[in-house]
């Protein structure tokens, strides 16, 4: 009997790699991750895990690369990272695999035209307009009212995301996405977008069941650099399924319901509003912490409906889980890291994880590449979760030496 392989089209959900390798191992699967620059995956391959170079925005090449594939493995199945997620739903469709739909995931991926389908719905949303040149995004601003903030229409991780108080702040973004500055994904457009304030809400749903839903605040303004996650947020019954009720008509409005979808909320003084509704898994470490608050673990649930077999989702305990990013302060280069051994041996610690290496030069951007690490911890309740937290993360300490100007 051949072996059955799960293919990866550029990794998985962001940080998530090495979470679907292990799980797809458990399940006695092959994993091959078909990439357009297989040495990202190098921690990856160091571990026997077998990549292939492809032109990942070409869905002929890879139809013709999983069909070479198809000569050795039976391909159980087809994922991958967000940015090709509606080509992984074209190639699933091909070899007639479970996948999204992809015309579903490309009409999430463009924000506006998310925007218009919510709105059609009825779904609870901030104002927002469409801008395309300065004085579109000014009229806009000037309609809506200030503070607004300004996104990409196509983007991800808060990238080029940015709240504007003042008409100064407004003309300085607006030039920074137009005038050369940001790397497009899409045609240059604008989406303006009145800011909502309120705590924030994140909802973990699988097909059309909410598994769980978080709580996370953010670092300081102007940017939305996000500074910890916690599951399950505090809320009562009724607040949690007014939350739950508006997911699913999201997944409605836009022909969801295959699959992770993740979906960003703020509690206005109106109650709760949709910022965005992402038709993937969220990033690390998301799927952690929905597997220490609830026993649920999305990857692999996510992987067997991938693959045709059967989902349980079913929850086997009820703690609190809640992550802390580690941002940097400063731009230059990390030297070094401390503590994160003594920070690991805390009781209650899961995981303290570092994402970049000492010496290497910081930049920071303003979004999720800010982060250089995380600490994740769980207990049986939300008072001990956030003592222990604290104290994990006092314990771990990091050095960066600014870079030098010109004229030092």
């Amino acid at each position: 009997m051949r072996r059955r392989a799960l293919i990866l089209v550029e990794g998985a959900a962001w940080g998530c790699e090495l979470l679907y390798v292990k799980a797809a191992q458990r399940l006695g699967l092959h994993v091959i991750i078909l990439s357009a620059d297989p040495a990202q995956w190098d921690y990856l391959a160091a571990e026997g895990i077998e990549t292939m170079r492809v032109e990942t925005s070409d869905l002929d090449a890879l139809i013709r690369e999983c069909s070479r594939v198809r000569g050795t493995y039976d391909i159980a199945g087809i994922t991958g990272r967000p940015l090709v997620y509606a080509t992984v739903g074209e190639l699933c469709r091909h070899f007639d695999l479970s996948g999204p739909d992809p015309a579903a995931i490309e009409r999430c991926r463009d924000k506006f035209t998310q925007r218009q389908l919510l709105a059609e719905a009825g779904v609870p949303m901030p104002a927002y307009r469409l801008a395309t040149n300065a004085k579109e995004v000014e009229t806009s601003a000037a309609a809506i009212g200030l503070p607004v903030i300004l996104k990409p229409t196509v983007s991800g991780g808060s990238i080029g995301v940015r709240l504007c108080c003042n008409f100064d702040e407004l003309a300085e973004h607006t030039n920074y996405l137009l005038g050369g500055n940001h790397i497009w994904q899409s045609s240059p457009r604008i989406l303006v977008e009145e800011f909502a304030q309120g705590p924030y809400y994140g909802a973990d749903i699988m097909g059309n069941e909410v598994i769980g839903i978080g709580s996370g605040d953010f670092g300081p303004p102007p940017h939305f650099v996000y500074h910890q996650f916690t599951y399950p947020a505090i809320l009562a019954d009724k607040e949690y399924n007014r939350i739950a009720d508006i997911s699913l008509s999201c997944l409605r409005a836009l022909e969801l319901g295959w699959g992770p979808t993740n979906i960003e909320f703020r509690w206005t003084k109106n109650g709760p509003v949709v910022i965005e509704v992402n038709p993937r898994m969220g990033g690390t470490p998301d799927p952690q912490l929905v597997r220490l608050a609830y026993g649920v673990d999305l990857v692999t649930e996510h992987i067997k409906l991938v693959i045709g077999d059967e989902c349980d989702l079913s929850r086997r305990h009820s703690h609190t889980a809640a992550a802390r990013f580690l941002v940097a302060d400063r731009d230059g280069t990390l030297d070094w890291v401390g503590g994160d051994s003594r920070a690991s041996g805390v009781s209650g610690v899961a995981e303290v994880k570092f994402y970049v290496p000492p010496k290497t030069a910081i930049v920071r951007k303003g979004d999720y590449r800010d982060t250089i690490g995380h600490v994740i911890v769980a207990s049986a309740t939300h008072a001990q979760t956030e003592v222990t937290l604290q104290r994990a993360v006092d314990l771990i300490d990091w050095s960066i030496t600014p870079l030098r100007t010109p004229n030092e």
